[in-house]
């Protein structure tokens, strides 16, 4: 079966579809994305059931909001960076801290309206920092460790050059008006480390969680011009 990657929006979160000899599903989707993830598979005409990991590049809240519902519906095991694996197993995760003032005053909002307390789902496949190769699933790519944005952040690099980037990235209008690094991260001089790992790994597209992709170009100006951020 010949590899191909689609992107799934399920609420404000990209999820993505993973499908070689067998098929993985990127993230568990956002508050209200249950039907969205519905519908995407339809769209694709993939039975949920042939899902075989849903793989997760961290524990934030809207990344996990409806793994209990696509667990249930597709009985595929969880794969996550053991650092992030109680968020998930607690259905406690935290909010991440802000980047800048913007992102300052939007994880104090958030941290003061959210307290978010999900479907406690177990974790069956730990990740380790040495990243898992995805070539068992017949996929062409590997898991990177990435942490900053949470400190067991994830990355997926495919050979095609397409970097899932999970909030390694942001590019929607409410949190960046132009792609570039994330407002929230724990460790934002952690997330530019992360960067500066991957880049050389033969990015060429980014595609973040939250937006659009946008070119590779973009990232590593970003990571030349980052000067730190008070």
């Amino acid at each position: 079966m010949a590899f191909t990657f689609h992107r799934i929006p399920v609420g404000i979160d990209n999820c993505f579809l993973l499908r070689g000899e067998r098929t993985i599903f990127v993230d568990g989707g956002a508050w209200g994305g249950t039907p969205a993830f519905i519908k995407g598979m339809k769209a694709l005409g993939v039975e949920p059931q042939e899902i075989q990991l849903i793989l997760l590049t961290h524990g934030h809240w809207d990344h996990i909001t409806c793994l209990s519902d696509i667990q249930q519906m597709t009985g595929a095991p969880i794969a996550i960076h053991h650092r992030d694996q109680p968020f998930v197993e607690t259905g406690a995760p935290p909010f991440p801290a802000g980047v800048g003032a913007y992102g300052k005053a939007m994880s104090a909002m958030a941290r003061a309206l959210l307290h978010p307390k999900l479907p406690p789902v177990k974790v069956t496949r730990p990740i380790g920092d040495e990243g898992l190769s995805l070539a068992e699933y017949g996929i062409p790519g590997k898991v990177i460790y990435t942490p900053g944005h949470s400190m067991g952040h994830v990355s997926i690099l495919l050979d095609s050059g397409d970097a899932l980037v999970g909030d390694m990235a942001m590019n929607d209008w409410y949190l960046r008006l132009t792609p570039g690094l994330p407002i929230l991260a724990d460790d934002i001089a952690m997330v530019v480390e992360s960067w500066k790992k991957i880049l050389p790994m033969g990015i060429r597209r980014v595609h973040p969680a939250h937006g659009p992709d946008f070119p590779v170009e973009v990232m590593q100006k970003e990571i030349t011009n980052f000067r730190g951020v008070k």
